[in-house]
């Protein structure tokens, strides 16, 4: 039988014990952990020894435990306070509370019974009762004293005392899971040890002074076996999200679209909302749906030109439009945002002059004021696009979008639903299936109107969408929480996949 020097060792000394603690294993062979674990799992698989484990759930003291289990819970220091001087303030209080202890103290005290409380000359005072008298130990400061003095205590002996919930949310105890390992040598390795071991030198690379020497006759060269279980190491790796969206990036050039690009993240409400053909009276660009810049205010307008031909679209209309009927304020599209939606960035791109026929893309940090769940964020990304072509129609952008979600994002059913946006015509909302959310909204999409195209210089259909690519991403990613593609969590961090 193959055995390696690692293994020979650990069967030798395990031999000598019959049975033992792998930490006594360890000790004996004089080897790494690591080392007598993979050793031991080699011998195991050859059916020399067994490992036995057993996992138990234990509870500990944090280091604030290990704190109150020395001087006393603050109830306790407070009520001694309280059994000298029978009448107290929040100032006595200070003398053996820190500050962070005292906020808590007065609820405690009163629910406890220990205490009465009430106001005098606009002072809270504290008068002890007979009950806070004849105070005894509660469950929780006997769990304390044990845990204090047996350091390590098995779950179920503390739960018979108090909750646990109650030691940790305290934060006096914490809860973790160890495992006992023991080792035993099954009857085949006996057998194999009274017949004699040889050790010999192990070594795992054939050296130039080892064939010199003709010392490699004395040693044995060292196997490896790919399939033994091995610690398992995180190499350096992107982050998977932004991984995500460096292929969607690749992917949508590979597909002949051209990147829209832009430094800042603030606009000018002229190209965030006016450019769009979205009126300045229209109830999402008050401060409810989207961010204002305080401090600068204001920024600037483009050349005359295409400000007069925005004007004249949002006043008397274009394209036969009769446009919005109001008087529009050239200092209202000049106030700054952080931008609400990448959209803008057609705009502009249209505005500076496009290709006919061409695709554009963007991916771009937007805001919008949201309450933060599972599905919302207030700063998220979102990937704005458009084809501009003499020929294109309504059915090009359902292809297109669906081709996107299925293909791209990976979502198994898509939807399309009638919906409305100041600046196309007709406009559609696309939805997709998440195994644990439902149908989730993630873009909007149409056909640029002819005022806001026809306003930027264009003469020619236009077909968009704006998409949230984070909630894509939950997709592709398999989460349930768009709050964890932005997670610190290591362990996530670590096992997610990167995926296309």
């Amino acid at each position: 039988m193959e055995l390696s020097y690692q293994e020979k060792l650990t069967l030798i000394k395990l031999g000598e014990l019959k049975r033992a603690k792998f930490e006594e294993l360890v000790e004996k062979t004089g080897l790494e952990q690591v080392a007598v674990m993979r050793a031991v799992l080699g011998l195991q698989a050859k059916g020399l020894a067994k490992l036995h484990e057993k996992s138990e759930k234990v509870v500990k003291l944090t280091e604030t435990g290990k704190k109150y289990a020395d001087i006393g819970l603050p109830e306790w220091r407070a009520l001694k306070v309280l059994r000298e001087k029978r009448k107290v303030t929040l100032d006595d209080l200070r003398e053996v509370l820190s500050e962070d202890e005292l906020k808590p103290i007065v609820g405690l005290l009163r629910k406890e019974g220990w205490a009465n409380v009430r106001k005098e000359d606009g002072k809270l005072v504290l008068e002890i009762t007979g009950k806070g008298l004849n105070a005894e130990d509660r469950p929780i400061d006997r769990a304390l004293k044990l845990l204090a003095e047996k350091k390590v205590v098995p779950l179920k002996e503390i739960e018979n005392l108090v909750p646990v919930k109650e030691l940790k949310r305290r934060k006096v105890a914490e809860e973790e899971t160890v495992t006992e390992r023991r080792v035993e040598i099954t009857p085949a390795g006996e057998e194999l040890v009274k017949k004699g071991i040889e050790l010999k030198r192990e070594v795992s690379l054939l050296t130039p002074e080892l064939i010199k020497s003709g010392k490699w006759r004395e040693v044995e060269f060292r196997r490896f076996d790919i399939k033994a279980p091995v610690r398992r190491i995180y190499p350096g790796k992107k982050q998977p999200y932004r991984a995500f969206l460096d292929k969607i990036r690749r992917r949508l050039i590979e597909m002949g679209f051209i990147e829209m690009t832009v430094e800042s993240l603030i606009e000018t409400q002229f190209w965030n909302f006016d450019a769009l053909f979205q009126p300045q009276n229209h109830p999402a660009r008050e401060w409810t749906d989207t961010y204002q810049l305080k401090y600068p205010k204001s920024g600037h307008l483009p050349e005359n030109e295409l400000v007069e031909r925005v004007k004249e679209a949002h006043e008397r209309g274009l394209a036969g439009s009769r446009g919005w009927g109001y008087t529009w304020s050239p200092e209202r599209a000049m106030l700054l945002m952080p931008r609400a939606h990448g959209t803008a960035l057609d705009a502009r791109q249209l505005a500076k002059g496009v290709e006919i026929p061409g695709k554009y893309f963007t991916i771009q940090r937007v805001f919008r004021p949201d309450v933060l769940d599972r599905t919302h964020l207030i700063e998220f990304n979102q990937i704005d696009g458009f084809v501009v072509g003499e020929d294109l129609n309504f059915r090009h952008l359902l292809g297109i979008l669906k081709r996107f979600a299925v293909e791209i994002a990976g979502a198994k059913k898509v939807k399309f639903l009638p919906d409305y946006y100041p600046f196309t015509e007709p406009s559609v909302q696309m939805s997709a299936y998440h195994p644990e959310l439902g149908w989730v909204e993630f873009g909007g999409a149409g056909i640029f109107r002819e005022e806001m195209t026809k306003a930027l210089g264009i003469d020619a259909p236009v077909i968009a969408w704006g998409i949230g690519i984070d909630r894509l991403a939950m997709f592709k990613l398999g989460i349930d929480d768009i709050r964890y593609l932005f997670s610190y969590d290591l362990r996530w961090l670590r096992e997610a996949k990167l995926v296309w």
